[in-house]
């Protein structure tokens, strides 16, 4: 049985990009793509007009227009297809539960629409158990140029090597899939003095200061994978600063780039962390948010 890849439509110009994004990225690894359109009657007790059967209609309808688009466009595309009769969250929650990952198109740099991420796409991406992709309608994903920066893979690495594991796991495949290369970005900063014990002060200093230290972390969590992916070219790249701005700046060519997760429980919901919020919120191209295991 092939791997399955859930994209949810909704007929916006952002989930037509994400649908396509979704398509080429299964013909790549040779995956299946079910299409989920979630939608649930839902009478209004505002004065406005409504009619169940037109709007159960427009459902079929925008699941009908995008398989016929991507059975054109992707010929050799392994393809279903459901209306899901409830909300948007939980119906994509529920369809992506045994999935690879889950695609969904986002708007644009808004500040309301920005950070609600396409009104849902936070709420998924802080719940989801696979990784989440999100694609713009008019995001950067066309060939790469082989030998140049642009069409890389790029993946911000935090913590040890079993913590940024399943982030590089994801882009290495990726990586792997498209035949370019893997820029690999750490940044570090100076916290308060307070913020190291004498014991992590000793251990930085065997490794010559605190920037050999963090290439030192690098290189092992990259090692593994390495060897498990030798035809991928890994540039590994370490820069003080600002995580978010640091990935950024490395991924202004960027094809696709890959994030970790660390969800942050608020008086609203759950959160995603401030560097994957970054990421998703300013990047030109689709952004995989992948959670720590």
């Amino acid at each position: 049985m092939k791997r399955t890849l859930v994209v949810g439509v909704d007929g916006s110009p952002e989930s037509r990009a994400a649908a396509d994004w979704a398509a080429r990225e299964a013909v790549r690894r040779d995956m299946h793509v079910h299409v989920v359109h979630a939608w649930l009657w839902q009478p209004l007790a505002v004065p406005v007009v409504q009619d169940r059967g037109t709007e159960a209609r427009r459902a079929r309808e925008i699941l009908e227009e995008t398989e016929a688009g991507l059975t054109h466009r992707h010929p050799r595309l392994s393809l279903s297809a459901e209306v899901v009769p409830d909300v948007p969250v939980p119906a994509l929650l529920r369809a992506a539960k045994e999935a690879e990952m889950l695609v969904l198109g986002t708007r644009g740099h808004g500040a309301l629409a920005g950070f609600l991420l396409g009104s849902y796409g936070q709420q998924l991406i802080a719940s989801a158990e696979c990784p989440v992709v999100s694609v713009r309608a008019r995001a950067r994903d066309g060939e790469p140029v082989r030998g140049s920066a642009e069409g890389e893979v790029v993946v911000g690495q935090q913590g040890g090597v079993e913590e940024s594991a399943e982030v590089l796991r994801f882009a290495f495949e990726a990586a792997a899939a498209r035949e370019v290369p893997l820029r690999a970005v750490r940044a570090w900063s100076l916290p308060p003095v307070y913020g190291y014990s004498p014991g992590s002060m000793w251990i930085a200093e065997q490794f010559g200061g605190l920037e050999p230290f963090e290439k030192a972390a690098l290189d092992q969590a990259l090692e593994p994978w390495r060897t498990r992916f030798p035809e991928v070219e890994v540039v590994a790249h370490v820069e003080r600063g600002s995580a978010g701005h640091v990935l950024l700046s490395e991924a202004s060519d960027a094809r696709l780039v890959v994030v970790g997760r660390r969800v942050r429980e608020s008086a609203v919901g759950a959160r995603i962390g401030s560097v994957a919020h970054a990421v998703l919120h300013h990047s030109a191209c689709p952004v995989a948010v992948v959670p720590h295991r």
